[in-house]
Parts: C-alpha cells; structure tokens; sequence
C-alpha cells in the first residue's frame, strides 16, 4: 500500500501543472514584496532628495546607487539611470536646491544596499515571468489564448489541479478568487459577488459597473469550454471562441445603461395607512399588564 502510494503521489507529481501553480504563487507573492520595497526605498531616499518624485521602481532604484551626493552631481552618471535628458537636467537643479539632509557613509552604503535587493526583486520577476509564459501556453494553449499566461495560471492555482479546474461550471469558474466575498455572503447575506480573478481583465474591470457581471458570465462561459479542450482533446480552438467572446462582449457593451429599479413599498396595495400620516400616539393599555394592580 505503502508503495502504491509513493508511486501514485510520484506520478501526479510529473506533472507540469503544479509546477506552474508554485510558480504563479512565487509572482504573486513577489510582486507584493516588490511594491513594498519600492514604496520604502522612496521614502527612504526622500529623506535626502524630497523634491525627486518617480513612479518607476527600477529607475528610482538606479538612481538611488548613482547618486547619493548633492555635492558631486554627475549629469553622465544620472542618465546611467534616466535616459530622458529633460528629467535629467530637472533632477539636477532640484538636487542643488534640496532641502534634505546629507548622507553619511554607513547610510550610503545601507540605502545603496536596499536598492540592489530590489532590482534583483524585479529581475527575479521578469524570470518568473517568462517562465509562466512558457509554461501557460503549453499547459493551458487554449485559456491562455482567451485569457492571459498570469490569469490562466492562477485560475490553475486557485482550483489546485487541471482535472478539477476542467470539469468546474462556468459559475464556478467566474466567482475563482472571491472566496472570502462568497462566504461573506453565504453568512451574513450581504451582496454576492459576481467575479474574482476575472475583475483582471481590462474588458471587466473597466466596464461600466452595470455590465461588469454580464462580461466576466461571457469570459467564464467561454473560459469553460477552453478548459475542457485543453484537457481533453487537446485541440486548439481558442481562435473561434475568442471571436465569439468579442461579439458577444461588444454587444453587451452597446447595451442601454440599466436603470435602477425604484422599488415603492408604499403601493396602496401594501400602503395600510392609504397615503394619510400613520399615528403611532401610544393606545390604551392593554389588558395584560406587568404593572401590580392596587387594591
């Protein structure tokens, strides 16, 4: 039995599938730490350059270990970091003009430290990256196609096998990444959710919120048959299902806004007051007080 089970957990471990399931876990969890190695490595270099404001993480990074000394600005070691040279000049002057404070040695050599841990963050991302593009168009060719190399991956993560994640309904699939909102639901009845991971996609997350629900129900619907073929048959036919899902989201786009429904509870039909102001003045008291009666 022993040997049954080490030669089953063996073979289903063959597959590449889980190996793409790490994978798309290590980006996401990566990404997370890259953001928030950004957002201290910024305010970490504010301290000493606060009029220097960029967006793109490896740019500041690089900045950050050509220039450290307001003192020695080297314009040819700044476009070592910046390539346009309009942004160069304006670093240059409000470096010269900067009310932050001087660096020391040991700070230096700390925030330059600081700053190659997060290139190396993004270039294990870029790594990571291609990988899932690999591995999602040889795994999942189809769903890839409809979808993206990351989404398919982590539909794939989130179901935790390509047999499951083939036979799940299109139901299913549209609500994969909205456990904790389902639950919510299911507990407290709030709001049911009406997408998860699918809220990625351009077409959905910038919809008009009325329609949101009806594209994400289009993408899941065709998502399903993708994944069945990629399972089973093994052909490709992502091409006629991608054309069927940009008509139909392209109709669903040119939908007339829904108009909310303006639900009166105060029909006559359940208005038992008929229009007039109720009277909630308290009436006599009734026979079955709690009060002692005096005798």
């Amino acid at each position: 039995m022993l040997k049954a089970a080490r030669s089953g957990i063996k073979e289903a471990y063959t597959n590449e599938e889980y190996a793409l399931m790490q994978a798309i876990n290590a980006y996401n969890e990566m990404s997370r730490a890259y953001n928030l190695l950004y957002e201290r490595l910024s305010e970490w270099y504010g301290l000493y350059f606060p009029e220097i404001k960029l967006t793109n993480p490896a740019t500041l990074a690089n900045l950050v270990l050509v220039f450290t000394n307001r003192n020695e600005v080297s314009e040819e070691d700044i476009k070592k970091a910046i390539k346009d040279d309009g942004q160069v000049q304006s670093i240059i002057q409000k470096a010269k003009a900067s009310i932050g404070r001087e660096m020391n040695g040991d700070e230096k050599a700390a925030i330059k430290s600081y700053a190659r841990l997060s290139l190396e963050t993004n270039s294990m991302l870029e790594e990571l990256e291609k990988y899932l593009k690999l591995a999602s168009k040889r795994i999942l060719p189809n769903t890839t196609y409809l979808t993206d190399e990351k989404i398919a991956a982590e539909l794939l993560s989130k179901a935790g096998s390509m047999e499951r994640l083939a036979v799940m309904p299109a139901s299913t699939i549209q609500l994969l990444g909205a456990e904790k909102a389902l639950f919510k639901h299911i507990k407290f009845g709030s709001k049911p959710p009406k997408y998860g991971t699918l809220f990625k996609f351009p077409a959905v997350g910038n919809a008009r919120k009325d329609t949101r629900g009806r594209i994400a129900r289009a993408y899941a619907a065709k998502i399903a048959i993708a994944l069945k073929a990629d399972y089973f048959s093994k052909n490709f036919i992502a091409e006629k299902l991608k054309k069927d899902l940009d008509e139909s989201i392209s109709r669903i786009q040119k939908s007339p806004v829904k108009q909310k429904e303006n639900r009166n509870f105060g029909h006559s039909r359940f208005n038992r007051f008929d229009g007039r102001k109720p009277n909630f003045k308290r009436g006599p008291k009734m026979h079955g007080s709690n009060k002692r009666h005096q005798h």
